[in-house]
């Protein structure tokens, strides 16, 4: 069993992260964007697509980390700060370059939520931490709702 450690400097390198994070799970306790150190950070519970066993009845999540450097700007559209114990299920994350190499990163979350942090320049680390769980869930969508 091996963890996923990797790094994103440019759009096709987010894309791999973006695909490793989709349907991962977090609650607004666990984002914080720490201007000082100008870092957006989040811990999440990864769904592990990579390990999916064809036809298998049960699936793995494991504890990753998450974050961003370089953020100048942190902003969240549709999703209750004031509920810290809210659950957000993350459908994406995007890079748009505006003046290179800077850029907005997107994160979408289903429900309509979203973060969108100003970088001045591509710079994400994804790391698992080791902790992984069996479960008989797999996450399905609803293309209505998630949109």
């Amino acid at each position: 069993m091996s963890d996923l450690r990797l790094n994103a400097e440019d759009v096709a390198d987010l894309e791999i992260i973006s695909t490793c994070l989709q349907d991962a799970v977090t609650q607004v306790r666990d984002l914080a964007y720490l201007p000082q150190v100008r870092r957006f950070a989040m811990v999440v519970n990864r769904f592990r697509w990579e390990r999916e066993p064809k036809g298998g009845a049960t699936h793995e999540r494991t504890r990753a980390g998450l974050h961003f450097d370089n953020v100048s700007v942190a902003r969240a559209r549709g999703i209750a700060q004031d509920r810290s114990d809210g659950i957000l299920n993350l459908l994406s994350v995007r890079f748009e370059e505006l003046n290179a190499p800077s850029g907005i990163v997107t994160l979408t979350f289903s429900g309509g939520g979203e973060i969108r942090l100003e970088v001045e320049a591509l710079d994400v680390h994804l790391s698992d931490l080791g902790l992984v769980w069996e479960t008989p869930n797999l996450p399905r969508h609803d293309l209505e709702t998630d949109k």
